[in-house]
């Protein structure tokens, strides 16, 4: 074969090479596209799947959501028409305790027996506990559904000292405890009867939880606040407590022997809190057992100046107790409240006129001759009436201002402003008949 033919035939060869070679590549490239087509297909098919699923999952998701915030407010509701039912019931359920306070009380009166004295003692004492209950419970309740609203004003520590000495000293002695009250010239700003309240609460339990030593209420100026310390040289709280000394029906333990540490109804740490929230006082406190508690609440300074010392104590200290022929008129709805009342006023040598309303209160001054000399009154009465409207009538018609006292069930702070702007005191049922006495003695000095 001549050489051009041979040389022509590798030039071919290697054309053809190069294109079967191209081809090949073209062939492997459109391979491996259609390849890739398919994969992205297979996971386009997956990628939906999923996302279906997704989906599905979270539509579920969604409606469990939305069955449980359903769930939770029906809850929420139920149990704030509890808590709203306890506060707007607590005139009805204190007003039966009341009415038993002042029958023993009366009963009391005519005891000649030792045996019968004790029986009215022990009936006493659980209507005591039976009310502290109740209180608690119902201060709970009042918190829990936000119907408390704190009136803030200037507080003088000094008088509110001298005030809760008075309350806690007879059971500090009772226990051989020491109860001091360092002296403060200061004034805060607080509500002054939850910021009482606090301190009643925790000073109980110092001297509950205190077998030796005793309990010591100070003060400490940190900047703008005042830092109030209640001490005691208690059992202490172990570390393991210390939160769940805030919870309801929590009582401490001890390893000191003494039964009557167990006492309480482990509700004043829990209430305090609720109170202490309800103010915006911060509550803290450091402990070691065996060793004893420091309690500390953080108070706002006050700018009034503050009171002159022991100055709300002498007001609140009687000047006797002589209520021999004291003309009283009673205005009170409650019949089994009103009879009992009627009997414990007797006993105590008053000369009661009795009303349910204020049509009758102002009947029964229609003989001129029978002035009162101090009118007690509910102030929920029939028909709508109100116990300072009332007072109001009963002064106008005799034109005098007549010392008058509201007896109620009613703890709202609307009620203690009535009370307050006209003149009027006021107590909170179920009386303590001792306390009762006082202040109609402290009246009518």
């Amino acid at each position: 074969m001549p050489l051009r033919d041979i040389n022509d035939l590798e030039r071919l060869k290697k054309i053809n090479a190069a294109l079967v070679s191209r081809v090949e590549r073209s062939m492997d490239q459109q391979g491996n596209a259609f390849s890739l087509f398919q994969t992205a297909i297979s996971l386009e098919n997956r990628v939906r799947n999923r996302t279906e699923e997704l989906h599905a999952t979270l539509r579920r998701l969604e409606q469990s959501n939305i069955d449980l915030s359903a769930a939770k407010e029906n809850a929420e509701l139920a149990n704030l028409s509890k808590t709203r039912f306890l506060a707007a019931a607590s005139h009805d359920v204190l007003q039966p305790l009341n009415a038993a306070h002042l029958s023993v009380s009366a009963l009391a009166e005519v005891q000649t027996s030792e045996e019968g004295t004790k029986l009215v003692r022990q009936v006493e004492r659980s209507l005591e506990t039976m009310e502290d209950l109740l209180r608690t419970l119902l201060d709970i309740s009042k918190l829990d559904a936000g119907v408390v609203e704190p009136e803030i004003v200037d507080v003088s520590l000094e008088a509110l000292f001298s005030s809760l000495r008075s309350d806690f000293l007879p059971e500090a002695e009772k226990k051989s405890l020491s109860l001091k009250f360092r002296p403060v010239n200061v004034v805060v700003r607080s509500d002054r009867t939850l910021l009482r309240r606090i301190l009643q609460n925790i000073l109980s339990n110092a001297l509950r939880y205190t077998r030796s030593g005793g309990v010591l209420v100070g003060t400490r100026h940190r900047g703008d606040t005042i830092r109030i310390d209640v001490a005691d040289t208690g059992c202490g709280i172990p570390e393991d407590q210390r939160e769940a000394v805030f919870e309801e029906f929590h009582r401490g333990t001890s390893t000191l022997g003494d039964t009557a540490i167990a006492g309480g109804l482990g509700l004043g740490l829990a209430i305090v809190r609720r109170m202490a929230a309800a103010l915006g006082h911060p509550i803290t406190f450091s402990s070691k057992v065996g060793r004893g508690t420091i309690f500390h609440i953080d108070v706002p300074v006050g700018m009034a100046t503050a009171e002159p010392a022991m100055a709300a104590a002498d007001m609140e200290r009687p000047r006797g107790y002589g209520l021999f022929g004291t003309r009283v008129l009673l205005v009170e709805n409650d019949l089994d409240v009103l009879s009992a009342m009627t009997s414990l006023l007797e006993r105590w040598q008053c000369l009661v006129r009795a009303a349910t309303s204020t049509d009758d209160a102002l009947d029964l001054l229609g003989d001129t001759a029978w002035v009162p000399d101090i009118i007690i009154a509910d102030q929920h009465l029939d028909g709508g009436d109100l116990g300072t409207a009332t007072i109001a009538e009963v002064r106008d018609y005799l034109g005098r201002p007549v010392p008058a006292l509201i007896v109620t069930a009613d703890g709202s702070e609307l009620v203690a402003k009535a009370a307050r702007s006209a003149g009027i005191e006021l107590m909170r049922k179920p009386l303590k008949p001792a306390q009762l006495r006082a202040l109609l003695a402290h009246l009518l000095a």
